[in-house]
């Protein structure tokens, strides 16, 4: 009992430790979505990192988009159920993409072999996969090597960011008609660079024009009609 609880707190001490050193000395970024910059350490992609988006494919998406537009290769590993389609509505471009949906047992050799070859790899491991501290670490030191990022799905030793949607709410349904036109979400971040705390945002995913946006309140939407209404105004 004494050796379960002693090893766990070397180990959180080690995630701190691992968290301080990447804020004094990461400085290279990838392109980040202004959406998720407020819930990942430093504001950005670091490169070199690992995160975990749990239980929203669109939200992960969503990190490989900047990176794409810039012209960073992608790649998307075990993620059947995703086509091409889907890929270019979340703004990847296609052309810069690598889809391996059905990589079976191999899965953590594929993601490897990818961490070589392109920036940004999103995998979502088998269920019942497990990924080993040894390997993982392997993994971190070609990434960081690489400047590459990795993201996935299910959990990941190490990781720099564990980001989650908490709370859902579509919009666009009336009185019992119309179609779903806009979800809103909370995404909740953990990090070891945060030393224990939380951070959370309230997000469009999408909003009604297909894209990731911060929800802006009542309030801010009025000050900034009031502005661009006085600006055009001002101009004649």
């Amino acid at each position: 009992m004494f050796e379960t609880a002693r090893a766990e707190e070397i180990r959180q001490l080690q995630d701190r430790i691992r968290g301080m050193q990447r804020t004094r000395l990461a400085d290279r970024t990838l392109p980040t979505s202004q959406a998720l910059a407020g819930v990942l350490p430093g504001g950005a992609l670091a490169a070199g990192g690992s995160y975990v988006v749990e239980g929203s494919t669109a939200l992960a998406l969503e990190l490989l988009r900047e990176p794409s537009r810039a012209g960073a290769w992608c790649a998307i590993v075990g993620v059947p159920d995703l086509g091409v389609e889907a890929a270019a509505a979340a703004g990847i471009d296609l052309e810069r993409l690598v889809l391996v949906p059905h990589p079976a047992e191999q899965w953590f050799a594929v993601v490897s072999a990818l961490v070589d070859a392109v920036a940004v790899v999103l995998v979502q491991p088998p269920v019942r996969a497990r990924v080993g501290e040894a390997a993982a670490s392997r993994l971190a030191a070609r990434l960081r090597q690489r400047e590459g990022v990795l993201v996935s799905t299910r959990s990941w030793p190490h990781a720099h960011a564990r980001l989650a949607v908490t709370e859902s709410d579509w919009a666009g349904i009336g009185a019992g008609f119309g179609h779903l036109a806009a979800r809103q979400v909370t995404v909740a971040s953990s990090s070891p660079a945060w030393q224990g705390r939380t951070r959370s945002r309230r997000l469009w995913l999408p909003d009604a024009t297909g894209t990731v946006s911060p929800v802006v309140a009542r309030s801010e939407e009025h000050v900034e009609g009031r502005l661009e209404e006085g600006a055009l105004r001002a101009l004649g």
